[in-house]
């Protein structure tokens, strides 16, 4: 039972040391959303060089994830994730004083952006796969269920975050960044305790060679599953993107008010998703069709939206397709993360987050365009693309699970081992407290223990525990006559 608790509140500390990483990924666009504006008018810029500090950081995360997840396979994941977060509030630092001191800090700015995208590509994914070395069977997908939720909360925050650091001083998100990252990473390295692994490491070759065995062996259902994950963020960014304009243009809703707007679709997603998390466990089955069912929950919601007018109304008929989204996304981490060996989980974590990331980043302007025909033709659009996907997720997303590393028979003797030694342990741990019972008057000896004990006073010894022994060894020896 000690042990148990052991366990369990060493569980506890790992996951609240890790579920601020994926929050800060998180932060790094959607936070500067609200005060672009007012950075095009106090630098001068044009629209491009506006966009381009969210295209700065979005295309180093992209660029950078894999080397990430590879240097986390090789190395140390808590390593990867302390160097990451570094970085990243190093890059919002160097942002910040740039427009705080500099006349025209634009260049330095971007190379603060560039720098908090390098960062970025070592938190999120990284975690995840540090999940998959922590956590094991159903507590594992509940973990990946939390850094899901966790994930979802830091897109509700942080357009309200933006918004509320903008009444001090526009560049006042970018100071934020360090001091944001500072008070993650100290939780981080004081509560998360990576287990010791023997790893031999690769050359780039090797590791290459081994995810290609990988996508060989899953990737008619991994491949749909990448997908279906970019797919779901790329129309939820577009969406809010959409939402954004409607709500500020048309209803004159702004600022903080609008960022609350925006975060209920979001806060749909996050709560269904932790709960997504708790109840799957490890069946693929269910997992399966929960992905279906969101894929289909989306499909719908887009559908009925495109004949929506009110836009308080069409917020609520969106929660479905958020609903959708946060049944899809526990399912696909937990399928993803248990399909492959510990030493690949670093590269098929993050190539699977920056398929993620592309979405996330190509959302806003494929909504942009398609809205550029109408209303109606962007929500058939994306409902048409997710039923797509929902047929192809229920006909091929047939994941296995990892096979054990021990044979059939070394697993056997394993558990028996295991089981014995937990038997020897309930069995000391009741002599213990009987003997401690006694001690403080609680319970009183047997007349077995009184008499053992006066033969011990009396005479050194006990001779019944003596007589048994020999007794016993004659049998010993009377058997191994027999047996030859």
């Amino acid at each position: 039972m000690a042990a148990e608790a052991h366990v369990q509140q060493s569980n506890s500390k790992n996951l609240v040391g890790l579920t601020g990483v994926p929050l800060v990924m998180v932060l790094g666009n959607s936070m500067l959303i609200p005060i672009l504006p007012t950075m095009k008018t106090e630098l001068s810029l044009t629209t491009f060089q506006t966009s381009f500090l969210i295209t700065a950081f979005s295309i180093a995360a992209g660029l950078v994830i894999p080397l990430a997840g590879y240097l986390s396979d090789r190395f140390n994941r808590k390593m990867v994730i302390t160097i990451a977060l570094s970085l990243y509030g190093i890059g919002g630092l160097v942002a910040g004083l740039a427009a705080l001191w500099m006349d025209n800090p634009y260049g330095i700015i971007i190379a603060g952006r560039v720098l908090q995208g390098i960062g970025a590509a070592g938190t999120s994914p990284i975690a995840m796969a540090l999940v998959g070395d922590l956590f094991d069977g159903a507590s594992e997908s509940r973990a990946l269920g939390l850094l899901e939720t966790s994930n979802g909360l830091g897109k509700v925050l942080s357009p309200i975050l933006g918004s509320l650091f903008a009444l001090w001083t526009w560049y006042a998100v970018f100071l934020a960044f360090p001091v944001i990252c500072a008070v993650v990473l100290v939780i981080f390295l004081m509560l998360v305790k990576e287990k010791k692994q023997d790893k031999k490491p690769k050359s780039v070759k090797e590791y290459i060679a081994s995810i290609g065995k990988v996508f060989k062996k899953n990737g008619k259902w991994l491949i749909p599953a990448f997908f279906i994950g970019s797919i779901c963020l790329s129309t939820l960014f577009g969406v809010l993107f959409y939402l954004s304009d409607l709500l500020e243009e048309t209803y004159g809703i702004d600022g903080v008010l609008k960022g609350l707007f925006l975060a209920i679709p979001l806060l749909a997603m996050s709560i269904t998703a932790f709960i997504t998390g708790a109840i799957i466990k490890k069946r693929l089955t269910l997992m399966r069709a929960l992905i279906v069912t969101g894929m289909l929950l989306l499909t719908i919601s887009y559908v009925v939206a495109s004949f929506i007018q009110n836009v308080y109304v069409l917020i609520g008929i969106l929660v479905i397709g958020s609903v959708g989204t946060g049944m899809i996304l526990p399912c696909l981490n937990s399928m993803i993360i248990g399909s492959v060996k510990k030493s690949e989980r670093g590269m098929i974590t993050s190539l699977y987050n920056g398929v993620r990331f592309i979405g996330v980043a190509l959302g806003p302007p494929i909504f942009t365009w398609l809205l550029g025909f109408s209303t109606k033709v962007m929500f058939f659009s994306i409902a048409t693309v997710s039923l797509i996907f929902a047929a192809l997720a229920f006909f091929l997303i047939t994941p296995q699970k990892q096979e054990s590393s021990l044979s059939t028979e070394e697993d056997t003797s394993k558990r028996s081992d295991e089981g014995n030694k937990k038997d020897e342990k309930q069995l000391l741990d009741t002599k213990s407290l009987e003997e401690m019972a006694v001690m403080i008057g609680i319970k009183e000896k047997s007349k077995e223990d009184a008499r053992k004990e006066t033969a011990q006073k009396e005479l050194g010894f006990d001779p019944s525990e003596l007589l048994a022994k020999i007794m016993e060894k004659k049998e010993n020896n009377n058997e191994k006559d027999k047996a030859k």
